[in-house]
């Protein structure tokens, strides 16, 4: 999906999806109907190819993509450079919503660009992740590596670390979606019946969020609800007697 203005993203479903709907074959031309000039475009592993670099960057936009191992000769030249990569770049801590704190830290480098045989690369970074959960203590930490063809003066670690979080909270969303609602597996084909129904579902995902509570899961209040019709006239407040804050 492309976002209006600055940031677009090719958020991948799971790989059994990708098997079926052959993404990788459809990608550019999905694109070609698309204005896509002067914008980062963000995709996962699976659309980390050299063919789409090229494309993208031939048609005035600039790639933003994660490497991992179905690129295990381009992960690792990149894991390699960052091994001993000191203070980070730039370092991002949100405030503890849900019940955790995260903290965001990036590094860039050109230091490899001409050595990864990698078209149009910019600058290569990895970002980690380190999650701390308030009433637990448990601390999660993740690792990821990427490129893109925006370079140092383009774009900052700052904003590198701004496409790469839009990307995911994009993806996101779409997992929920799709391992909820199983919407990759649909049956509307026709009219606007696929896009009316991913609005519907949408729209539940985001009244369910603004009443989740720490620790509580999407499925796990969409289970509740199954059985509680009472607390879905609640969430949405449809009646003059619904209770605010119960669920």
């Amino acid at each position: 999906m492309l976002c209006p203005k600055k940031v677009g993203t090719l958020p991948v479903a799971n790989s059994d999806a990708v098997k079926r709907t052959n993404e990788i074959g459809m990608v550019i031309p999905v694109l070609e109907s698309c204005d896509i000039t002067g914008r980062d475009v963000t995709a996962d592993t699976l659309l980390t190819q050299r063919a789409l670099a090229t494309y993208l960057v031939e048609h005035q936009a600039h790639y933003h993509f994660t490497v991992k191992g179905n690129q295990p000769t381009l992960e690792h030249d990149i894991a390699v450079q960052f091994e001993n990569c000191g203070t980070p770049d730039f370092v991002e801590v949100t405030p503890a919503d849900h019940g955790r704190i995260e903290t965001r830290r990036i590094w860039c480098s050109t230091a490899v660009n001409t050595y990864l045989g990698f078209p149009h690369v910019g600058q290569t970074f990895r970002i980690e992740r380190e999650c701390v959960h308030k009433k637990t203590g448990k601390c999660s930490l993740e690792v990821a590596l990427g490129i893109t063809s925006r370079t140092p003066q383009e774009a900052s670690p700052q904003r590198v670390l701004e496409v790469n979080r839009g990307h995911w909270a994009i993806e996101s969303v779409h997992y929920i979606i799709d391992w909820n609602f199983d919407e990759d597996r649909g049956r509307a084909r026709t009219g606007f019946g696929p896009e009316n129904l991913t609005r519907l579902r949408r729209f539940a995902v985001g009244i369910l969020k603004s009443f989740q509570k720490p620790a509580q899961s999407i499925p796990e209040m969409m289970r509740i609800l199954c059985f509680r019709t009472r607390l879905v006239f609640d969430y949405l407040r449809m009646t003059k007697n619904s209770a605010p804050g119960d669920g």
